[in-house]
């Protein structure tokens, strides 16, 4: 067994495609990983109780903070602050692939 958790998260999505999967869960944080297709988006939307860091590991991806937009390319790392609205989309032609941890967990 491999103390890395992402390698064995392998999705390769279709254009449009967000592949998602949770990495860790513990009581105070939540790691998933999300391979985005070809002009694939996660939609902006809100942690009112969490901090969210967005970690891109392969690829570039267009982050959207509120209404800030940036292009991050992996190696990368985003501070999703509480409360603030965030997204992602992938602009290119590849499959781009970014985790997120999400901290501490709501209701915690």
């Amino acid at each position: 067994m491999s103390l890395d958790r992402l390698a064995a998260f392998d999705a390769e999505p279709e254009a449009g495609e967000v592949i998602d999967g949770e990495l860790a869960v513990t009581d105070d944080v939540l790691v998933k990983a999300f391979a985005l297709g070809p002009d694939a988006t996660i939609d902006p939307h809100e942690h009112d109780g969490a901090t969210n860091v967005f970690h891109v590991v392969r690829g570039e991806v267009t982050v959207q903070q509120d209404d800030t937009e940036e292009a991050i390319a992996a190696p990368g790392v985003v501070l999703n602050e509480r409360g603030q609205a965030h997204g992602a989309h992938n602009h290119t032609d590849e499959v781009a692939v970014l985790t997120a941890s999400l901290c501490p967990l709501p209701g915690q």
